[in-house]
């Protein structure tokens, strides 16, 4: 068996390969923000006054570590984030006007990014992988 041709390796050296090509366009880019960093800002764009909990929830993100996530977008004044009206408990957040900025701004670029991670692939190629890896990740156990 040749561990290298397994799912799992490719996967891990296809997350290195995201990883590293989103990063070097962020630096590029003058702007300090990581992939997960970019979802919660994504996710919160799309809906704003979401809570902290819901935030890891649509970006299939742990829950009990999406607060430093949150925590570090707040400071650097990306987002904002405020005691609920609804339930005293739960943490609402909003993109800051910076934060609006921000995601206005690296949209393009990360989408310019998707097709340098799979650049080794053509355009139908790219399709049926993203299909294929939709249907993979659909395919998870309610625990995962």
């Amino acid at each position: 068996m040749n561990a290298t041709g397994m799912a799992g390796h490719l996967i891990r050296r296809l997350h290195q390969k995201s990883t590293q090509v989103f990063a070097a366009r962020m630096q590029a880019e003058g702007i300090d923000l990581t992939p997960v960093q970019f979802a919660a800002l994504d996710a919160i764009h799309a809906n704003p006054g979401v809570d902290q909990a819901q935030v890891a929830t649509l970006i299939a993100y742990d829950r009990a570590t999406i607060g430093g996530v949150i925590d570090r977008l707040e400071k650097k004044s990306l987002i904002r984030r405020e005691v609920s009206a609804r339930d005293r408990r739960a943490r609402e957040v909003r993109l800051s006007q910076a934060g609006q900025e921000v995601f206005d701004r690296v949209l393009p670029v990360v989408r310019e990014v998707q097709d340098e991670i799979l650049s080794g692939l053509d355009a139908g190629d790219r399709a049926l992988f993203l299909r294929l890896a939709a249907d993979a990740v659909r395919s998870e156990p309610p625990d995962a």
